[in-house]
């Protein structure tokens, strides 16, 4: 399970932060710099990471997604039988992040009530909780299959 959680966290996290990447360069609306911002934060806050060490972090909490994902598949049954909807589930905290992440943070990001760019953020994120379900289908397929 730890292998499939850090394949697929790592699939899924890229994607994410790729496409917010794009959105933020397409539109101007700062989501990627809100996805990786972490300056509100007690001790690391202070610290001025370069974005590949912010990428990582979010990485992680991308990891720990997959994890669960696959952990409530495999042991709790309504959530194997709605795998799609267990994605989702576990995505909708993080497109309510958007709320605090905004208010909190000391850097440029979105506003707090800045619609559009609540609604790329939700977008990116929808985005991800179906590549997490599809991912991770196509990985328990493959590795069934083997």
């Amino acid at each position: 399970m730890i292998q499939k959680s850090l394949v697929t966290g790592l699939i899924t996290g890229l994607l994410l932060g790729f496409l917010l990447k794009i959105i933020e360069s397409e539109t101007g609306k700062a989501v990627y710099t809100l996805l990786l911002n972490v300056d509100f934060i007690p001790l690391i806050g202070n610290i001025v990471w370069p974005e590949w060490i912010e990428f990582s972090f979010h990485l992680l909490v991308s990891f720990a997604i997959s994890f669960s994902y696959f952990y409530l598949l495999s042991n709790v049954t309504p959530a194997a039988r709605r795998p799609l909807v267990t994605a989702l589930l576990l995505t909708l905290p993080a497109v309510l992040l958007y709320f605090p992440l905004s208010y909190l943070a000391i850097k440029p990001v979105p506003d707090l009530m800045d619609q559009s760019a609540f609604i790329y953020w939700t977008l990116g994120h929808i985005v991800y909780a179906y590549a997490l379900f599809s991912w991770g289908n196509f990985y328990q397929k493959k590795h069934r299959a083997s």
